[in-house]
């Protein structure tokens, strides 16, 4: 049996070419802002700010920027990152709201954070937690006077998987002061030619960045297994009775699983990754970087496995 103990986990290695950063991620290193980006007046936006796109057309780029432009001295801000396969503020599998500490707070924000588990990197299948997710977000964000929002969405917007419904799901329920809108085509015309018509929003369309770039599916997996190995890195393993806690679903453990260690909100204090599992006495060992039980109300088991010495993901199919 293990007992409590720290851990340092060494990065898992990567090809020359296979290295990411934060910024290689989102664009900040771009220097040919579009002079479309540069002329617009942040200074009197407020409420939800909702940034569209499909994936690769720069919209985490231009909501950091925006969020920079925003006039510090007349709202409190946050920025909400909602893709739980790139996160760019939180490990996968998560979205997060972090609050700008002051007005002079550089990126990424350095006030307090909110944390929600999708259990997923996609909103396939997974849309109810990401709607979930970004409502508990904002409510959070409210709660804490912050009175401006940078929503950073994820770029499922593929009609035929059910991208445009999630992205309608999310305006009627956030309720958006105004959406920025990012094209590579006109790949989100069917959702946005109805809310130009509509008053219960403000439609922006901004051009993509001249840097932005398509990254493929490895570069993307690697990403993950990079952040993945990052969070992880000082950990230490815990003994958890599942009968001493309520598990959602349902406490269905396997091997690897991810899982999230939530407080009595719903808000996600640490993620955990399954080591070992004794169905005896109804316990399993989690390797996680939070070090104390004492805040955990509820644990809830994810749809993917995290390899332990690599940090690469893999989706779980529950029912096997």
């Amino acid at each position: 049996m293990k007992n409590l103990r720290t851990s340092n986990f060494v990065l898992p290695k990567t090809s020359k070419n296979a290295t990411f950063t934060l910024n290689q991620i989102s664009g900040v290193n771009a220097v040919d802002i579009p002079a479309e980006w540069e002329k617009l007046d942040a200074s009197e936006l407020s409420g939800t700010l909702m940034v569209v796109g499909a994936p690769d057309v720069g919209k985490t780029t231009f909501a950091r920027y925006l969020f920079k432009r925003l006039d510090a001295g007349k709202s409190r801000r946050g920025y909400l990152d909602g893709d739980p396969g790139q996160s760019s503020l939180g490990p996968p599998c998560t979205m997060s709201l972090t609050a700008a500490k002051d007005e002079n707070d550089a990126f990424p924000p350095a006030g307090e954070t909110w944390r929600y588990f999708v259990g997923s990197v996609s909103p396939t299948g997974h849309m109810l937690p990401v709607l979930t997710g970004a409502a508990r977000l904002v409510a959070a964000a409210k709660e804490a006077a912050i009175s401006t929002i940078v929503y950073d969405t994820n770029g499922f917007v593929d009609p035929g998987l059910g991208g445009f419904y999630l992205k309608m799901a999310e305006i009627d329920l956030l309720k958006p002061q105004v959406i920025f809108a990012i094209q590579r085509q006109q790949e989100l015309e069917s959702l946005l030619i109805p809310l130009r018509r509509s008053k219960r929003t403000h439609v922006i369309d901004l051009p993509m960045s001249p840097d932005a770039q398509r990254r493929e599916r490895p570069f993307r997996q690697e990403y993950r297994a990079q952040s993945f190995a990052r969070y992880f890195q000082s950990s230490a393993f815990l003994r958890i009775n599942w009968r001493s806690f309520v598990i959602f679903p349902t406490p269905h453990f396997m091997l690897h699983q991810l899982v999230a260690l939530e407080d009595a909100r719903g808000f996600t204090l640490g993620l955990g990754i399954v080591e070992e599992i004794d169905r005896i006495f109804s316990q399993v060992y989690l390797r996680t970087p939070l070090h104390s039980l004492d805040e955990v109300d509820a644990i809830r088991v994810g749809d993917v496995a995290v390899d332990p010495e690599t940090f690469r993901d893999r989706r779980l199919n529950r029912k096997s």
